[in-house]
């Protein structure tokens, strides 16, 4: 039998801020500032879930685990990603690999993409091999550049 593949985009960005801790990839980064949002805000994280969701005909992250919910105030985006893995399992989408790029000014990712991927493949329950994780910066321009906020970008591929 042909497996039936399906890919998903999935895209994120928050602000930064001062007084919060900066989580990405569902790793603690040492920084003065951390990202914004109802949850940890882990860019990356809801990226990777909106690019699985797209993928496996799920909707997006905002349906799934809506801001303004009392459960998902300060939680940490891997519960989410597990939660999202649970979804593709019930539909029977097995993810064959995920890409994701981290676009920040500051500071220097690069140490703890390999981490990033670990966490990200543990949460998906599949092989940190099948996981790539790269950090980029704008070269100064826009939101990103005048360190504002973060974003990324997920590719997901799915089969059934």
């Amino acid at each position: 039998m042909q497996k039936d593949f399906r890919a998903g985009i999935g895209y994120d960005s928050h602000p930064l801020v001062p007084g919060r801790k900066l989580v990405l990839g569902g790793v603690d980064i040492p920084y003065d500032k951390g990202l914004s949002g109802w949850s940890d805000a882990d860019v990356a994280v809801h990226a990777v879930i909106d690019a699985l969701c797209g993928a496996a005909d799920l909707g997006d992250i905002g349906t799934l685990f809506p801001a303004g919910e009392a459960e998902y105030e300060g939680v940490s985006s891997l519960l989410l990603l597990e939660r999202t893995a649970a979804l593709l399992k019930a539909k029977g989408c097995v993810v064959a690999s995920i890409d994701a790029s981290i676009i920040a000014q500051s500071p220097k990712l690069s140490s703890f993409t390999e981490e990033m991927r670990e966490r990200i493949g543990q949460s998906l329950g599949m092989e940190s091999g099948r996981v790539t994780i790269k950090a980029t910066t704008t070269n100064s321009l826009g939101f990103v550049g005048r360190e504002e906020g973060m974003a990324a970008l997920a590719v997901a591929l799915v089969h059934r």
